[in-house]
């Protein structure tokens, strides 16, 4: 199955809303077996938006996933991009 890698960037200012929402968002990624990695991006010691590596059928699939992340409900990301990834080594 093809691997996608989900780069979220989170908006200015809104480290309370990745807080908050934290739990949620680490249930949804657990609930679906789909993750194969994860984890935030560190900014200048801050969690500032998030990569993710995931299995789906297709880019569409991906897509659609990734629109249900709470941290999305929750208007954390100012801008997501999904790119069909190869793991080479690891």
């Amino acid at each position: 199955m093809p691997l996608f890698a989900v780069i979220c960037r989170d908006k200015p200012g809104h480290l309370q809303t990745r807080i908050d929402t934290r739990e949620a968002h680490l249930g949804f990624l657990n609930a679906h077996g789909i993750v194969r990695m994860a984890g935030p991006l560190i900014e200048e010691g801050e969690m500032r938006g998030s990569l993710l590596v995931i299995e789906a059928d297709d880019l569409a699939s991906a897509q659609g996933w990734a629109d249900q992340d709470p941290y999305k409900g929750a208007g954390l990301f100012e801008k997501v991009e999904i790119i069909e990834w190869k793991k080479v080594i690891g």
